[in-house]
């Protein structure tokens, strides 16, 4: 019997050792006509075992890389790309840099402030009207997709202002887009009205009880 830990090391597992192994029989094939052929035939079997890499762009140049990686970069075929060098695939990615700058509500984003930091150099008033109307509106929706319950509009409103340094201003918030409309686009179930909900059928199933036992005691007594 043959174990795996005596057999070859299989550079991608997870296309499985059968194809690992055509891949160094293509490597053998003396003849690159018939070599090129087995490659395109190797290639389809690959698609065919990995059917999400289609939903990745430019999937079959990902599988020619992944054919080049199993044959250790060895195998001379005709590929419609560029052979990949294994220097560039082993090359690590640059360190991203970790944001440094201070969020002052957290649940509104980054991008959220620094929008309404930059809003000081709009100077036509129609602008600045409907920037202030859709971030208020924007930013409603934000904090009750992380505080999924009532939120006052003037809150809200002053957030907004002290966000954009005093720059912008809601002049009517009651005009703010509805908690409800905002929940029911969010898909969230507001506490408060499923509470009113569930106290009235109490109250009903309540009432319903108390009739009940009031025409009991009623046909009692005649």
């Amino acid at each position: 019997m043959e174990y795996n830990t005596s057999r070859g090391k299989m550079l991608l597992p997870e296309y499985g050792r059968n194809v690992q192994n055509m891949i160094m029989h293509a490597h053998k094939i003396e003849n690159r006509e018939e070599r090129n052929r087995a490659v395109q035939a190797i290639i389809v079997v690959m698609g065919q075992l990995n059917p999400h890499l289609r939903d990745v762009d430019d999937y079959r140049h990902k599988l020619w890389t992944h054919l080049f990686i199993m044959s250790d970069f060895q195998l001379d075929v005709d590929s419609p790309y560029e052979k990949p060098e294994r220097e560039a695939l082993a090359e690590r990615p640059d360190i991203m840099p970790y944001p440094k700058g201070k969020i002052r509500f957290g649940h509104y984003g980054q991008y959220t402030q620094k929008i309404l930091e930059l809003s000081k150099g709009m100077k036509d008033v129609g602008e600045r009207v409907y920037m202030t109307n859709s971030m208020g509106n924007f930013m409603k929706k934000q904090y009750l997709l992380h505080n999924n319950n009532a939120v006052e509009n003037q809150v809200i409103a002053d957030q907004l202002h002290e966000l954009s340094h005093s720059e912008l201003t809601i002049e009517k918030p009651e005009d703010l887009i509805g908690t409800n409309q905002v929940l029911k686009e969010l898909g969230i179930q507001n506490n408060n009205n499923n509470n009113n909900q569930r106290n009235q059928k109490n109250s009903r199933h309540s009432n319903s009880n108390n009739n009940n036992k009031n025409k009991k005691q009623f046909k009692r007594r005649r």
